[in-house]
């Protein structure tokens, strides 16, 4: 069966926003099966999308606070963020050095959502994150490799990855960065697939259970690295924080400003 169609061009460009240049890349659109949502192999369809090629790091969330100080350690309200909330940062509110270039954690769904959306961009969807993410270096569809899933599973037994730098690992087919070895990553609908206890005798679903583990409705009961991102995300609730969840941001797709940037290069 067709597992995906796409055509992949390699695509660069800058964006200054908030005065950061934010390095992002072009992922080409095509059609995929998702782990979850069917107990029938249906595809699903991603529009192109631009995606940033790394993880948002502290220093660049620092520089946000900076102009929106309602979401600094200080001044978050409960109902956004828990307690853990940019716990590693110091007790006024600054960056450690060691940690200015690692991928930002202990942030909320809410604070996450906030960064991407005052650059005019947004967080990915579920299927947007894993369409990029099932690519290794070489192929735009790797998930059936063995040595690509092991390589991500050993990845979850090294501690305390979110310590690493951004961009120190080999970018996948489309140039991006980090989607898998140094932190999970927060997705707009990140507990849209929820399984409950009785889901074998029902549809229901239950946005508040913390109960990821079921795996009814799944068409790759062998991709454990997979479950292990629906888990963890549709474990949390949007003021969750975690210290090894991060987040990056993407941008829907305009022909006419990829052409301009392509023109510029």
């Amino acid at each position: 069966m067709l597992r995906y169609f796409t055509i992949a061009i390699l695509v660069l460009f800058h964006l200054n926003l908030n005065g950061q240049e934010i390095e992002m890349r072009k992922i080409e659109g095509g059609v995929y099966i998702p782990l979850y949502g069917s107990q029938e192999e249906v595809q699903v369809e991603i529009e192109p999308f631009y995606m940033d090629a790394k993880p948002v790091t502290h220093q660049e969330f620092a520089e946000f606070i900076k102009q929106y100080p309602q979401w600094s350690k200080e001044n978050v309200k409960t109902l956004f963020a828990d307690a853990s909330y940019l716990t590693k940062w110091t007790a006024d509110g600054e960056v450690p050095k060691h940690l200015k270039n690692s991928p930002v954690n202990n942030v909320s769904w809410y604070a996450a959502k906030a960064y991407c959306e005052c650059q005019d961009k947004r967080l990915p969807t579920t299927d947007e994150w894993e369409f990029a993410a099932m690519a290794s270096e070489n192929s735009i569809d790797a998930r059936e490799d063995s040595l690509f899933n092991q390589k991500i599973v050993s990845g979850y037994e090294k501690p305390k990855t979110y310590l690493k730098e951004v961009g120190q690992s080999t970018p996948n087919y489309y140039g991006v960065y980090d989607l898998h070895g140094l932190v999970w990553e927060w997705v707009y609908d990140f507990n849209s697939i929820i399984i409950t206890g009785e889901s074998r005798s029902n549809n229901n679903t239950d946005a508040n259970l913390f109960c990821a583990g079921g795996a009814v409705s799944a068409n790759d009961l062998m991709n454990y690295a997979a479950f292990m991102r629906y888990a963890i995300r549709s474990s949390l609730k949007a003021r969750n924080t975690m210290s090894n969840m991060g987040f990056r941001c993407v941008k829907d797709y305009d022909k006419s400003k990829l052409e301009l940037n392509q023109g510029k290069s």
